[in-house]
């Protein structure tokens, strides 16, 4: 893992909103994902004590904001902030994590961030608990929004041809609205799927989640919407891990001081698995039954061996 000074590291990254020229890519947010194929890196993994390093760093070893977010774009940014818990139970998002990630968009000229999720508890404590709202209420800008979607009337139906299980399903109407869409995972135990990363995630993102646990396969469901709701750019927070407890919380919290960053969503959850055991147990990705089903489907590389990962620490 290579190591660079904090001066190094701000020197360097004082041009992050450089933007690259477009080329055609799959899935709804193309045409903001352009790299130079010379220099591609799969995987960004920077460790850092100050989350705020970690995801600048972790930007712009992929190619910096200005890849993924132009001027006038109305970016969606999901974290997890389902539950009222604390950061430092490591069951949502890191709120460092977030906001540096909505400054980064501001820089690159977004008209919009919206910041978003469909909590598992009351809205109100959720956005107080988990510090997200007031991390980026400091950034001092209107452009910045963060709400919870729990009113049918915030999604539309869609379907989701693709799909081996869930042909159809409610999406947040901002997601479908938006020109760039940012997961940010906090890397995490489940009880019902093993680990939560990034395809999980996403749930938070359509409205009937029930019909996804008790009517069909969960595994396959999550594969399924990851057809659909394809990612921009993901940030798997690794900042503090919950290896035990999960989703909710409290269990076992382990500070790792590290963000994964990347575009490939099966890639990024599969290089998550290998952070730890999760609840007492160690995984290789094709024990995950969401992520071998999103590489059969060809939604991303599950082999960590054929990656390029650029290990960074600031």
């Amino acid at each position: 893992m290579g190591k660079i000074s904090r001066r190094q590291f701000l020197k360097k990254t004082a041009g992050l909103t450089l933007a690259v020229g477009a080329s055609p890519v799959l899935g709804k947010f193309a045409s903001h994902a352009a790299v130079d194929l010379s220099q591609k890196v799969d995987l960004a993994v920077v460790k850092s004590e100050s989350p705020d390093f970690a995801t600048v760093a972790a930007v712009e070893a992929l190619g910096g904001i200005g890849r993924f977010v132009k001027s006038g774009d109305v970016v969606v940014i999901k974290p997890n902030m389902a539950f009222p818990n604390p950061p430092n139970w490591a069951s949502t998002t890191n709120p460092a994590v977030v906001s540096s990630m909505a400054k980064l968009c501001i820089d690159a000229g977004a008209r919009l961030i919206l910041i978003i999720d469909y909590p598992m508890s009351r809205p109100e404590q959720c956005l107080k608990r988990t510090g997200i709202a007031a991390a980026c209420e400091k950034l001092g800008s209107k452009k910045v929004r963060v709400s919870m979607k729990t009113e049918q009337r915030d999604y539309k139906e869609v379907k989701l041809e693709n799909a081996k299980l869930l042909g159809k399903t409610q999406v947040n109407k901002a997601l479908l609205r938006a020109d760039v869409f940012i997961n940010i995972p906090v890397a995490k135990s489940h009880s019902a799927t093993g680990v939560s990363f990034g395809m999980k995630n996403i749930m938070g993102l359509i409205w009937d989640r029930k019909y996804m646990h008790e009517q069909i396969d969960l595994h396959q469901g999550i594969a399924d919407l990851s057809t659909f709701i394809k990612p921009s750019l993901i940030l798997v927070d690794a900042t503090k891990i919950l290896t035990t407890g999960g989703p909710q919380g409290p269990g076992r919290a382990e500070k790792l001081n590290t963000v994964i960053a990347g575009t490939d969503p099966v890639a990024t959850d599969s290089y998550a698995v290998t952070l730890s055991p999760w609840n007492n147990r160690l995984y290789v990705p094709k024990d995950v039954e969401h992520i071998a089903a999103a590489s059969e489907m060809g939604l991303g590389e599950m082999d960590i061996n054929k990656l390029h990962v650029k290990k960074m620490e600031v």
